[in-house]
């Protein structure tokens, strides 16, 4: 479980995707915005220039002289207003610094400002290090010459150390990305619906069914895929009828003069006396008989298609249908000196198109008579199982390998070591009929170990 749900949530999916794109887009924003603040901040020297400040704490300074408890108030009173107008009130690493010093000696310095701070002109904005920290100051000196003030902003550098050693810069993002996840989600989730219209659209489609799709699209990024798709589809399904077309006819016409050589050379075989031509004309025949048995597969194969492509579905009972192409292979099978058994629920009704059933069996039961040895037995199978029909045709035959079953169900393969002729083409089909109707088809060793069990699983419906 835990490893599903790691699997799931590591996916790539557009929607997180888009999420944390926007989380980007936002972060990249915040981050622009405080950088621009930190710049204007390091920049900005009107509280410098600002001669109102520097005035009034030299003329506060030196009227209090003689009351230097009151003085250190007042002094106290106007730093609290200058970090105030500054905004940073409670931070003392954020806020600017005042010094005042008053006949050679220090009265007055702000929370937090370094010992060490200090100018070495009147007047003059200068930037130097202190505390391991650059700062911008300016000092000034009253009209009598007894007291200097010094006020120190912080440096933009120095903003930025303490923004992010404070986490006024993470805690922001910290607090705002979670309670923008779900209107985030909800949003893309909304924007992302006709596309998941598009999408239940194609999943529902099978793979004869290449009609445009039904849904239009109203957007224009949603509207040239939905167009791509239908010429895609449309592409498609004229290659496809062009292929099917093709080989019907060819196979069409091929069976009259398969026939009429097949009549000719058994008449040739009938008259000849000489024993090396009856063998020639033996070879000839098994060879016109191979490419009857291709030209029929074909022909099925096709009106598989055809059938799978537009024929209705409608109610077919199985044990029936099964007896009915029982007694039309019964003639191969006696040729052969095979015997037909058949076992099967006669209460299985399955809602499909009988002609594609019809291949699936006469397939099956005809690969088995021509694999089985002479006086072999052929053993057809019809039961329920968990809503299904099982479908079970076994042969003494030679049998499968296990690592070619798979291989044997594609078009024209056939196991090399079989010496029986064929086409590659019977179990295909079967398994194309399958399919068709929501089944399977699996190969399996028979009970008594010879011969090869073919087991269909068919979705059965109501009688």
């Amino acid at each position: 479980m835990m490893r599903r749900c790691w699997r799931r949530i590591a996916a790539p999916t557009l929607v997180r995707r888009l999420m944390v794109a926007q989380m980007l887009l936002l972060t990249a924003l915040w981050t622009l915005a405080t950088g621009f603040v930190i710049n204007q901040s390091g920049k900005d020297l009107n509280l410098l220039s600002t001669e109102r400040i520097f005035d009034a704490v030299l003329a506060a300074a030196d009227a209090l002289v003689d009351s230097p408890r009151q003085q250190q108030h007042v002094l106290n009173m106007m730093d609290l207003a200058v970090r105030e107008n500054y905004g940073a009130a409670e931070d003392p690493m954020l806020s600017p610094s005042i010094v005042v010093r008053q006949r050679g000696r220090e009265i007055y310095r702000s929370r937090g400002t370094p010992g060490e701070l200090g100018t070495r002109k009147l007047n003059q904005v200068e930037t130097f290090y202190a505390g391991d920290k650059r700062w911008r100051a300016r000092s000034k000196q009253s009209a009598s010459g007894t007291t200097l003030t010094m006020l120190a902003p912080a440096d933009g550098v120095h903003i930025f150390i303490t923004i992010n050693s404070h986490g006024y810069y993470l805690l922001p993002l910290l607090i705002s990305l979670p309670f923008l996840l779900l209107p985030t989600w909800l949003s893309i989730h909304l924007a992302l619906r006709p596309w998941s219209q598009v999408a239940r659209e194609v999943a529902a489609r099978g793979p004869h069914n290449l009609r445009p799709l039904n849904y239009t699209a109203k957007h224009r990024e949603l509207a040239g895929m939905v167009d791509n798709i239908n010429t895609l589809m449309r592409q498609v399904d004229d290659s496809a009828v062009r292929e099917r077309s093709f080989i019907a006819d060819a196979a069409h016409e091929l069976r009259t003069p398969l026939a009429a050589m097949q009549v000719n050379v058994e008449a040739l075989h009938s008259q000849a006396s000489d024993e090396r031509q009856r063998q020639l004309l033996r070879g000839i025949i098994n060879s016109g008989g191979r490419a009857t048995r291709l030209v029929g597969q074909l022909l099925m194969l096709m009106r598989s298609d055809a059938s799978a492509a537009g024929a209705a579905p409608a109610p077919v009972a199985l044990a029936q249908l099964l007896q009915d192409r029982m007694a039309a292979l019964s003639c191969l099978a006696s040729a052969r000196r095979v015997e037909l058994e058949l076992r099967a629920d006669t209460e299985l009704y399955l809602h499909g198109q009988r002609e594609s059933l019809i291949s699936l069996v006469d397939n099956l039961v005809d690969n088995a008579i021509k694999y089985s040895p002479p006086d072999g037995l052929v053993q057809v199978s019809l039961r329920r199982e968990t809503g299904q029909a099982v479908l079970a045709v076994s042969d003494q035959g030679p049998g499968v390998a296990p690592a070619l079953r798979e291989r044997v169900l594609d078009r024209f393969f056939r196991d090399p070591n079989q010496t029986q002729s064929g086409s590659g083409l019977g179990l295909s089909i079967a398994q194309a009929a399958a399919r068709l109707h929501g089944g399977s088809i699996a190969l399996f060793d028979t009970v008594h170990g010879a011969g090869l069990l073919v087991e269909v699983r068919l979705p059965l419906t109501a009688a």
